[in-house]
């Protein structure tokens, strides 16, 4: 290469850093070319940029001019960015550069941050270690990151060539597992081999509360974590656990494996293992787990559990359980077979997948028994549960003007006690839009007429009603009903004399029922049959209604200088008269007896979906009144002196119906509810009551008599109850029920009155909630000193009878159950009751937990009653090593029916 080419090049790489900020770079190039040494720079620190240039040689067409000479290869393979806070240094003679505090480089596919680094481009090797302070201490421990992979070492040596890398005291975490590390060497992308290494799943790697001692390890990111032998330990201390090997699959995607069964022993089956199976990932939107139970004594138990998802769109969850419980052995009087099922299904739509339809689904149904007498699950919430119910509807909304709205859904309701089971499949609804005929498109509706509006709505259901012993079988199909419902209602509002409301309606209601039945007198059987009949049949009916309310306010004034100022009564009043007139056309006349004398009217439509039309006039005045009290006190909390408003009473209504065509009694019962909140909104308090001006004869039937002319009270009180529910806690804020996932998903109560239902697939979950959540945990050297934490819910309710001068307390019981956090990560609660009327305490639950970080240690007892049963846990928190733990518990024993 000619002197006069190198100028050119030397002259382009010049021009070009002139005008980059990596000037002061180039520049310190050119003395060190003059014999400096070493050049310091002291500003504050920027973003640096090394671009070392690559020879260009200019094409020519000369062949003559040939350059022999061999290409330099540059010192660098790409960009290098890089800032220090303290200094940058450029050694020309060693070939390095070095950054000093707060270091940061940025080189092909890695980055590196530490307290010093030091590049050497000639060997291609990258040091990087820690700073050490005024006091001895180190710090800036260096984060060196590749792709996806970050190592914490105290220093490092990296080849940038090679990828090639010795690391002291490396620390990573591959999902839940932390690995800390004496000495690692990086042999590849994928490829690390430690020495003495800690595997821990605790967050707190520099001192664990336990970890896992190994002298080799193969450490493939994302993929596999592969050990020799190796020793657990807690709190530094060996213990007796060693294994000859290990391996960790790690891998960002679920993996398919076996799951581990829980060995146990009760009274009933003998021996069993619980929980045992294998676990499918089929694919990133859905997996499946088949789990099993097998007892000594022949009973088995099996569930199969998915989930899916997917991001934007929909998420769910479905499980199916099935136990076949044997009790006793064959031969004696009490064997029996117990065979119990039930089916979950959750499924929930993203908002914003479609916002003009919607579908979900809340599925809880099978065998009435199946809480009660299930030995894997023992979910209290569940147990004590008489209801399951289940909803799956799909509705869409038409862009269309009118609106149009429609819905489909199929709802299951099941009475754990009476097995009854009463299912829709399935319920459609379709309503259009409310309409305005005479109102402008855009104008102010105002006036009787252009108030008038219409509206159509239509409802199908096939319902059916059936039991246990005949879900799903073939008779349950043949006793559905099936009909339809069409309503066209129109109404109106105005107002007269400025301050009263007036509305008026008038609806019309057509029924289509594919079901009816025919009475007649059997001479046969010498009584009146039914006769169940298949078929279309239709009715119409239509009735009126007008009503006028106003709303009246009063105040109540005591002063600006009184603790409360004012009291305010809101007063609304109401009264409304409807007329429904008769239809007799929709009856017929049957014999009584064979006499052919009496006779009696039905009509065929009795027990329809819808109702049936009746053959007497309706001709009735309803009056209600609601009130509503508040006062204006003086704000404690304010330093200005300001008021606030108080609620007294949400709301206290009274309500009465007068029929005009009744013969007798022509008023009816005056009902009374109310309801307050006190205590800055936590105590809920609610009430009602059943107020009679009639008597009632000995067989506690009304009569033509008032009460006070029978030597009564103005007013008789046959029915009333009251309900108070109080929940509060050491917190400022509002306190609210932990509730127990487990407990709602299987129809139980979302809060903890009646015990949390432990799920004994899974331990590791807290008794507690996850009330920790999102929180900062505090460390174990910090002590309560005045405040513990602590939560607790009242629940009280009571029932008076006297429908029949029983005047009876027919219910009364008080509830409570509470939370304490003795220390940091150290929980106590309770969950208990008394019936006053019983008299006896009611389900008790008393529970302990101690939160050891990456540990849990649990106590569930319950001491006494039918669900007798106590259940103590400890193991790892974390999925992965969730193996390790302790697990003895004792369940109720069952008492099985078939």
């Amino acid at each position: 290469m000619t002197l006069q080419k190198v100028s050119q090049i030397f002259t382009k790489i010049l021009l070009k850093a002139l005008h980059t900020k990596l000037f002061h770079i180039v520049f310190s190039v050119i003395l060190l070319t003059l014999g400096t040494t070493s050049v310091f720079s002291q500003e504050t620190p920027i973003l640096n940029t090394v671009t070392l240039p690559k020879p260009v040689l200019e094409k020519t067409k000369d062949s003559t001019v040939v350059d022999t000479v061999k290409k330099s290869k540059p010192f660098l393979e790409g960009i290098v960015k890089m800032k220090a806070k303290e200094y940058e240094k450029l050694d020309q003679k060693k070939k390095t550069v070095t950054l000093h505090d707060e270091a940061e480089i940025y080189y092909t596919d890695f980055e590196l941050k530490a307290g010093r680094i030091v590049l050497d481009y000639e060997k291609n090797l990258v040091y990087a270690g820690r700073l050490k302070d005024s006091a001895g201490n180190y710090t800036q421990r260096p984060v060196f990151k590749q792709g996806e992979n970050v190592v914490e070492p105290d220093s490092i040596i990296f080849h940038t060539k090679s990828k090639r890398a010795k690391v002291w005291n490396s620390r990573t975490n591959q999902g839940e597992l932390f690995i800390k590390a004496e000495i690692s060497k990086k042999e590849n992308d994928s490829v690390y081999f430690m020495k003495n290494a800690r595997l821990t799943t605790s967050k707190n790697i520099e001192d664990p509360e336990y970890y896992f001692l190994v002298k080799r390890v193969k450490f493939v990111p994302q993929k596999k974590v592969v050990i020799n032998s190796t020793q657990m330990y807690i709190a530094d201390v060996p213990t007796p656990i060693w294994l000859p090997f290990g391996y960790f699959p790690m891998s960002e995607k679920s993996t398919s494996g076996f799951i581990m069964p829980t060995p146990g022993q009760n009274n009933q089956q003998g021996y069993f293992l619980q929980n045992g199976g294998y676990y499918f990932a089929l694919s990133d939107y859905y997996d499946l787990a088949v789990l099993g139970d097998y007892y000594t004594n022949g009973s088995y138990g099996l569930r199969a559990e998915t989930s899916y998802a997917k991001r934007y769109k929909f998420n769910g969850r479905a499980n199916f359980r099935f136990e076949n419980n044997i009790q006793s052995e064959k031969g004696f009087p009490d064997y029996l077979k117990s065979r119990q099922y039930n089916i979950q299904w959750s499924h929930n739509q993203d908002s914003k997948a479609s916002p003009d339809s919607r579908f979900s689904a809340s599925v809880n149904l099978g065998s009435s028994q199946y809480y009660r007498q299930s030995v894997n699950l023992n979910n209290i919430g569940s147990t004590v549960n008489n209801n399951l119910s289940s909803s799956v509807a799909y509705s869409k909304t038409f862009k269309s003007v009118p609106q149009v709205n429609m819905s489909i859904s199929a709802t299951h309701s099941q009475n754990t006690n009476t097995q009854q089971i009463d299912m829709t499949l399935p319920t459609f609804q379709a309503s259009v839009d409310r309409i305005f005929p005479f109102a402008p498109g855009d104008g102010i509706k105002k006036g009787i007429i252009k108030n008038i509006s219409l509206q159509y709505n239509i409802r199908g259901e096939n319902r059916i009603r059936t039991t246990d012993s005949l879900f799903f079988k073939p008779q349950m199909f043949r006793d559905a009903r099936t009909g339809f419902q069409h309503s066209i209602p129109i109404s109106t509002n105005f107002k007269i004399l400025k301050y009263f409301s007036v509305t008026a309606s008038a609806n019309y209601n057509e029924v289509w029922a594919l079901n009816t039945i025919e009475k007649s007198f059997s001479t046969i059987e010498n009584k009146v049959v039914t006769i169940d009949k298949n078929g279309f049949e239709s009715f119409r009916t239509y009735n009126f209604n007008v009503g006028i309310g106003t709303t009246i306010y009063g105040t109540f004034n005591f002063g600006e200088d009184k603790k409360i100022e004012a009291i305010r009564h809101v007063l609304r009043p109401n009264i409304s008269y409807g007329y429904t007139p008769s239809f007799d056309q929709y009856f017929e006349r049957y014999a009584l007896d064979a006499t052919g004398i009496n006779f009696s009217n039905y009509t065929k439509f009795d027990n329809g979906l819808f109702g049936a039309p009746s053959n007497s006039i309706s001709n009735a005045m309803n009056i209600s009144v609601s009130n509503t009290f508040e006062a204006k006190v003086k704000d404690k909390e304010s330093k200005k002196g300001e008021t606030k408003k108080v609620m007294l009473l949400n709301n206290l209504n009274f309500a009465t119906r007068y029929d005009f065509n009744a013969d007798s009694l022509k008023l009816k019962e005056i009902s009374v509810s109310g309801g307050t909140q006190l205590l800055k909104q936590k105590m809920n308090i609610n009430f009602a009551a059943i107020l009679d001006p009639y008597a009632i004869d000995n067989s506690g039937k009304r009569i033509e008599k008032f009460n006070i002319d029978n030597g009564g009270s103005l007013l008789r009180l046959p029915r009333a109850n009251i309900t108070l529910n109080y929940s509060f806690s050491s917190s400022k804020g509002d306190d609210k029920s932990k509730s127990s996932e487990q407990n709602v998903q299987n129809g139980g109560r979302g809060d903890d009155l009646f015990g949390v239902g432990a799920d004994l697939s899974d331990n590791r979950q807290s008794l507690f909630g996850n009330d920790e959540d999102g929180k900062k945990k505090e460390p174990n050297s910090d002590w309560y000193r005045t405040k513990l934490p602590w939560d607790l819910r009242i629940a009280y309710s009571m029932n008076y009878n006297n429908t029949n001068r029983q005047d009876e307390i027919a219910s009364h019981s008080l509830m409570a159950s509470g939370n304490i956090e003795l220390a940091p990560r150290w929980k106590v609660g309770f969950s208990s009751g008394y019936d006053f009327v019983q008299k006896g305490v009611t389900f008790t639950q008393l529970r302990f937990e101690r939160d050891l970080e990456s540990w849990r240690m649990s106590f569930n007892w319950v001491p006494f009653g039918q669900n007798t049963y106590w259940g103590f846990f400890i193991g790892i928190s974390s999925s992965i090593l969730s193996d390790i733990k302790y697990d003895k518990r004792q369940l109720p024993d069952r008492v099985f029916r078939q």
